[in-house]
C-alpha cells in the first residue's frame, strides 16, 4: 500500500495523494500543478536466479509532480535502485506502466527510451561518473554533446550551470584535484546542463561527510526551483529527509507507512 509522508505531516493514503498535492501549497504560497510528471501504476519487477525467481518489486504506485524534491529511503536491498532504474527507463517493469509526460515509457524500446533519456531525464550517482581526463568545464560540456545542443550555447550554458553549483573558480580543475563534495557538485551540473525535466540520483550523498551532504542538498533545492526540475533521489541517511517535499519509505520492494 503506497503511503506518503510530507514534512511533518501524518501519511497519505495513495488514493488520497494526487488531490493532497493539488491542493498543497510551498513557502511561496504556489500550488502544485495536478498534472503529473511521471506516474508508476501497479509495477512489479522480478528476476530470475536459477530456478527461482525473485520479486523485487511488488505492485509500486508513485505519482512525481513538477518541482518536487522526492526521496525513498530504505535499506540495502529494499528495492530503491530498481524502481530508480525503471522511472529512469534504464529497465522496463515485469509488470505495470510507467508514464512519463503522459507517454507511455514502459512500452518502448530501448533506442526511444535512449533518446528520452539523452534530452529530458538526467542521472546523479554514488560514484560521481566523471571522466578523470577532462576538467569540470569539460565534463559537463560532454553532456551538451550527447544531448546534440547548438555548440553555440555550450559556453554559456556550461558556466551557468558551475556557477550555479558553486565552482565557477574551480572550472577549469580535474575530478582528482577537487574534494568529493565539490566532484558531487560537478555532476550536478553536469546532469542539469541539457535542461532535463527530472533528476534521479542514486545515493548521492553516501559518500560524502555531514557538512558536504548538506551543502550538496541545499544545490537540490535551488535548482529545483531555478531550473524548474523534479528530483527523485535514492537515500538511507535520516540526516536529510528533513528537506524533501515527500520522503517514501521502501522496505522489501513496497511502500510502507512510517
Amino acid at each position: 500500500m503506497l503511503t506518503w509522508l510530507s514534512r511533518g505531516s501524518a501519511p497519505v493514503m495513495a488514493d488520497e495523494q494526487e488531490e493532497a498535492l493539488a491542493q498543497e501549497t510551498d513557502a511561496g504560497s504556489k500550488a502544485f500543478v495536478a498534472e503529473p510528471l511521471l506516474t508508476v501504476r501497479n509495477v512489479e519487477r522480478s528476476f530470475n536466479a536459477g530456478s527461482q525467481k525473485i520479486r523485487v518489486l511488488k505492485g509500486i504506485n508513485l505519482n512525481l509532480y513538477p518541482q518536487q524534491l522526492v526521496m525513498l529511503r530504505g535499506r540495502s536491498g529494499s528495492g530503491k535502485t530498481t524502481l530508480m532504474n525503471l522511472m529512469g527507463g534504464l529497465d522496463t517493469p515485469t509488470e505495470g506502466e510507467i508514464h512519463f509526460k503522459g507517454r507511455p515509457f514502459h512500452k518502448w524500446d530501448d533506442d526511444k527510451r535512449t533518446e528520452v533519456r539523452r534530452k529530458d531525464i538526467g542521472f546523479i550517482f554514488q560514484a560521481y561518473a566523471l571522466l578523470p581526463l577532462l576538467s569540470a568545464y569539460e565534463n559537463v560540456e560532454l553532456s551538451l554533446r550527447m544531448a546534440n545542443v547548438p555548440r553555440t550555447e555550450w559556453k554559456s550554458r556550461v558556466t551557468s550551470c558551475l556557477d550555479l553549483v558553486g565552482l565557477s573558480k574551480r572550472m577549469h580543475h580535474r575530478p582528482f584535484e577537487l574534494s568529493g563534495g565539490e566532484q558531487q557538485r560537478v555532476a550536478i551540473a553536469k546532469a542539469i546542463a541539457h535542461r532535463p525535466s527530472l533528476l534521479l540520483a542514486d545515493e548521492p550523498t553516501a559518500e560524502l561527510d555531514s557538512q558536504m551532504a548538506a551543502q550538496v542538498m541545499q544545490v537540490f533545492k535551488e535548482i529545483v526551483v531555478s531550473e524548474n526540475v523534479t528530483i527523485c533521489m535514492t537515500t538511507h541517511d535520516p540526516t536529510i529527509m528533513e528537506v524533501a517535499d515527500h520522503v517514501y519509505e521502501m522496505v522489501d520492494g513496497v511502500f510502507v507507512a512510517k
